[in-house]
């Protein structure tokens, strides 16, 4: 099984940067996995209802040219379903089962994703209904991966 998680945004905190090459290291044992940065549009402070939608829409292209056709396709979403980290290794062990060997996890911006890549999403799931970081959910992600591969394989670490 091959994971990618495409982000918007450059990452630049040292610590979230370490975190998450220390769970790429770790998953190395488990899957391959690929982190895809796509640029943020450089928005003004304030924006109106239309320019919001219009900087989504902008990340929203950059985010499908990096999607093909044939991967299953996971939008983080504060709308999405709230699995638990049980219920979420699960769904990633039936996928596989099922032939999708190519996952594909998108995060969008700071203010959210463009309805063109929920629309292109196989489903949606969310962390919780507070709001976190873009930044810092790419950590929060791919912790939970890793995490469920370990639950998959029967392997202490989910308690």
């Amino acid at each position: 099984m091959t994971i990618k998680i495409i982000s918007v945004g450059k990452l630049k905190e040292k610590y979230l940067v370490q975190g998450i090459a220390e769970y790429v290291k770790r998953l190395g044992a488990y899957t391959k996995i690929e982190l895809v940065e796509v640029p943020d549009e450089k928005a003004p402070e304030h924006l109106s209802e239309a320019e919001m939608l219009q900087v989504k829409e902008k990340e929203g292209e950059r985010i499908l040219a990096k999607i093909k056709d044939s991967e299953y396709v996971f939008a983080l979403a504060i709308e999405g379903k709230n699995p638990s980290s049980e219920a979420f290794a699960k769904q990633i062990d039936q996928l596989g089962t099922q032939g999708k060997s190519h996952l594909t996890f998108v995060i969008g911006g700071s203010l959210g994703l463009a309805t063109s890549v929920i629309d292109r999403s196989n489903t949606q799931i969310s962390f919780g209904k507070m709001t976190y970081p873009h930044q810092l959910m790419r950590l929060i992600l791919v912790e939970q991966i890793y995490r469920a591969y370990r639950i998959n394989r029967g392997e202490p670490y989910h308690k």
